[in-house]
């Protein structure tokens, strides 16, 4: 099975969960005081009433073809900013700076951007006890090494928190037309992108003049609700107010782990600025959650000539009285010069040709990553420009986000390949998170009557052998594998053009329901789009599936209600 992380995205399969066993009545027991009576005598064994059965998942094959994904990604350049996902200390994320003058050469890629690219970054803050709700900072910078001024222009930016957009327990389909349907950072963040939108507060310019840095972003991932506006427009420097007093900590506990940092930051000494009233410590209940938060930025920039870009990971700094405040540029770009690696270390990947059969570690991305965009458009062949649907009662599939070890049997890797690399992150983009899929089916009707069609998005599970058909499991198991929305457009069976925003959650195993359904007369045409950002809440791989109904009665029917 594939082996991925979960948290926001590549997640780890877990074993199903047996059925619940029906309890018999004669295993009941009544709350009150057992009668002390001797049991009856056992009916013989022939004559002993059947237990219940247990529910037991069922496991479908769905024999059709499986086919790779025409087209492929463009080459635009991607800052892949996810690893560690999972920060506890600070330090450099990801930096493309030149080496020079760092205290961490390693930690510096040396690669600069010049033209179209974009940032991704997704990241997920953690505190070190239950009670530790510090403010983890993410900063980005960007600065211009020529000697000519350098104009980026900031085209859609969208970053939000999972604050904002919490992981809810949605229905496996949801219209989502106003784009107020989300489950998770990854999940809204790309759901605004796939919609043209922008947030105001990111400047659509800024020009940096020659050896000159840029602060692009200074975003709060805080471990506590905040007052004060968490979009990163708070000025440098400003006063963040509610930082509570912590219970006091064991005996021996150790508060801050060693990083190596030379930029360090003392933890909160336990006075709040909303009250200056003692706070009564209580005893701390054992097996206490540790606070988390995350954060999802994707943004769309051009730049007129080479400039380098860094993330980095910094609590905010707190002054004389325990107060936090934002941090300012300064600080960032010390950081940059003479921090070390942001923590703690994700585990190191599996190598690509590894021939091991041992577990499989894809690994999280920090690097530049290359592509932004799929585009596909699936034909019979090169020579025509139609895709015959299937004959009645079979189906294929096109594979989405296809990875190493999990192709579905087509051998198609569609992971973004790296352009430079941390040595202890992911050999590839593996989901290609943030990166939009365009899909087109120009449906042709070849058959020789009136065929009802579906279109839907499938989420099957792993097999590497079968070349002939998709595993799937009924019930689907609990864990999720996608959350996201997706626009589809097409001609309904009124000549209507129709375009639908739908967000789906789908687990792994699951068969998914018809994202449509068409009524397609013999010889008729019918062309179906559909774009996605494959979110980073998702775990790859899935597919489209094109099936055509068997019931040929159900088709002709459709076609007796539509015809004038």
């Amino acid at each position: 099975m594939i082996t991925v992380l979960s948290a926001l995205s590549l997640a780890q399969v877990i074993a199903p969960r047996p059925g619940v066993p029906v309890i018999p009545p004669t295993e009941l027991r009544s709350p009150a005081a057992p009668v002390q009576t001797p049991p009856p005598a056992s009916p013989p064994a022939d004559r002993q009433p059947p237990r219940p059965l247990e529910s037991r998942p069922i496991e479908i094959v769905q024999g059709q073809e499986v086919r790779p994904l025409p087209g492929e990604l463009d080459k635009t350049p991607v800052f892949n900013s996810n690893s560690p996902e999972l920060i506890q200390t600070e330090g450099i994320l990801l930096s493309t700076f030149p080496q020079t003058g760092m205290r961490t050469p390693a930690a510096h890629l040396n690669y600069p951007f010049q033209g179209r690219f974009d940032i991704f970054a997704h990241h997920i803050a953690r505190g070190i006890t239950p009670d530790d709700v510090r403010t983890l900072y993410l900063g980005i910078l960007i600065t211009n090494p020529g000697r000519e001024p350098v104009k980026i222009e900031i085209g859609q930016s969208v970053s939000y928190l999972s604050q904002e957009a919490p992981f809810l327990d949605l229905p496996a389909y949801v219209a989502n037309p106003m784009g107020n349907v989300f489950a998770g950072p990854g999940s809204r963040t790309t759901n605004d992108v796939l919609r043209g939108q922008r947030q105001a507060h990111w400047p659509t310019q800024v020009i940096i003049p020659p050896g000159g840095t840029y602060l692009l972003a200074n975003v709060p991932i805080p471990l506590r609700r905040l007052t004060v506006a968490t979009n990163g427009t708070l000025p440098q420097g400003y006063i963040i107010p509610g930082l509570p007093a912590p219970p006091a900590a064991p005996t021996g506990a150790q508060n801050e782990p060693d990083t190596g940092n030379t930029v360090r930051r003392p933890l909160a000494t336990g006075i709040s600025t909303n009250n200056a009233v003692p706070v009564s410590r209580l005893p701390i209940p054992a097996n206490r959650p540790l606070p988390s938060n995350g954060r999802t930025v994707l943004m769309q920039l051009n730049s007129s000539g080479p400039v380098y870009v860094a993330s980095l990971a910094m609590y905010a700094p707190q002054m004389a009285a325990g107060v936090e405040r934002v941090p300012t540029q300064a600080e960032w770009e010390n950081l940059l010069r003479n921090g070390t690696f942001a923590g703690p270390r994700d585990r190191t990947p599996t190598p690509p040709n590894s021939r091991s059969f041992t577990r499989f570690f894809y690994g999280r991305v920090a690097g530049v990553s290359q592509g932004t965009e799929w585009t596909a458009t699936a034909t019979d062949n090169d020579s025509v420009d139609y895709l015959s649907i299937p004959l009645p009662g079979r189906a294929f599939s096109y594979v989405i986000s296809t990875v190493d070890r999990n192709t579905f049997g087509t051998g198609q890797i569609q992971s973004a390949p790296m352009l430079v690399r941390y040595p202890d992150t992911a050999y590839r983009a593996h989901g290609n998170y943030g990166v939009q899929y365009n899909i087109t089916l120009p449906l042709k009707n070849n058959t020789d009557g009136t065929q009802q069609i579906t279109v839907m998005m499938q989420t099957p599970m792993q097999d590497e052998q079968r070349r002939d058909g998709l595993r799937f499991r009924n019930p689907p198991y609990d864990q999720i594998f996608f959350r996201g929305t997706i626009r589809i457009r097409f001609i309904n069976d009124f000549g209507v053009p129709q375009t639908r925003y739908m967000h789906l959650v789908q687990r792994r195993g699951q068969e998914g329901q018809p994202l449509i359904r068409l009524t397609m007369p013999r010889g008729a045409r019918r062309q179906v789009e559909i774009q996605m950002i494959y979110p980073p809440d998702a775990t790859p791989p899935q597919v489209v599936t094109v099936r055509t109904s068997e019931n040929r009665a159900v088709a002709d029917a459709a076609t007796s209600t539509t015809t004038p």
